[in-house]
């Protein structure tokens, strides 16, 4: 029933207004939770980021170089760090690239290497489960040598393939060159095996 005032006005009743005054409440709820919704996103992504960039770089690797252990195509979240350790896999900037290699010898080690391909770490021969065929590869240095202060000497697990501190080109790598060690792989890229798999 439409009620008017003296002047013949509309007026609402009250269950119109009670409902008015529902939809005006549930629309500022819903703009409320939205923005409060997009503004946390923001923070956790921009947090993330920050993240990302100062402690937990991700990388994707690219070639062969660390097979088995690593395929092209994996995804590896990274860990900064100041410190590294014999056997740690490893993330090296080198001419505008970043290569994945394996620690080997840290400043003050003598490293060696025989016909044979395998390495010798101060007098005592390297256990390398993670090598599937041990080799010289593209080696142009001579051997035995120490690692200097505030180096490292870095090889690839593919050791046919990998350029790394055997060859001149790359040496034994500063430490201001290393970004970090490789905490996970994230994803799992697909190797030449699973191909032939397939």
């Amino acid at each position: 029933m439409v009620e008017e005032n003296r002047v013949g006005k509309y007026v609402p009743s009250e269950a119109e207004v009670l409902k008015e005054k529902k939809r005006l409440q549930h629309n500022a709820l819903f703009w409320k939770t939205l923005i409060s919704t997009i503004s946390t996103l923001i923070v956790v992504a921009a947090i993330s980021v920050l993240l990302s960039f100062l402690f937990f770089p991700v990388i994707q690797v690219s070639g062969d170089s660390m097979e088995p252990t690593l395929s092209d195509g994996d995804v590896l979240l990274l860990r900064k760090s100041g410190g590294f350790k014999t056997g740690q896999l490893c993330c090296i900037s080198w001419q505008n690239k970043l290569l994945i290699k394996r620690v080997i010898g840290i400043p003050g080690d003598y490293v060696d290497m025989d016909d044979e391909g395998n390495i010798f770490v101060n007098n005592h021969l390297v256990d390398e489960p993670y090598v599937s065929e041990k080799s010289r590869g593209k080696c142009d240095l001579e051997f035995p040598m120490q690692v200097p202060d505030g180096k490292y000497f870095v090889l690839g697990d593919h050791r046919e393939t990998s350029i790394d501190s055997r060859n001149s080109a790359i040496g034994f790598v500063d430490k201001s060159q290393v970004l970090g060690t490789v905490l996970v792989r994230m994803w799992h890229g697909v190797s030449k095996e699973d191909e032939e798999v397939d």
